[in-house]
């Protein structure tokens, strides 16, 4: 997942209510990342595979995971934010829904009004 696109997920992620922040993993490697109610976070997509799978941590320690979805390899930016809404993070190994929560409140983009300067204009 490139910047651009991992900024477009949290943002349609963060419209539907769901509390997601773009992960910078390393140089040029970017995910997202989805806050969990109970201090949990879900780690989505950054060690640059094709397929879409996640790694859920707590205080940096491993506590589940989400494994590879079968044919992610192939979706596109709205099947990723549907794949990433509908997660069920409850067991280690975390499920997807058949159908996706309903949305909540809309939550702020992340960065605010220094969004385009945090960037350096980047931003697509």
């Amino acid at each position: 997942m490139d910047e651009n696109e991992a900024q477009r997920v949290v943002d349609a992620l963060r419209a539907r209510g769901v509390p997601a922040h773009r992960e910078r993993a390393g140089v040029a490697q970017f995910g997202v990342r989805v806050m969990l109610r109970d201090g949990r976070q879900a780690i989505w997509d950054t060690d640059g595979t094709a397929g879409l799978e996640a790694q859920v941590m707590r205080n940096g320690v491993l506590v589940g995971y989400v494994p590879k979805i079968e044919g992610s390899e192939d979706f596109d930016e709205a099947q990723v934010i549907d794949a990433i809404a509908r997660t069920d993070y409850d067991q280690p190994v975390a499920v997807q829904r058949r159908t996706a929560p309903p949305p909540a409140a809309p939550l702020p983009p992340e960065g605010g009004f220094f969004r385009r300067f945090l960037g350096g204009f980047r931003e697509r």
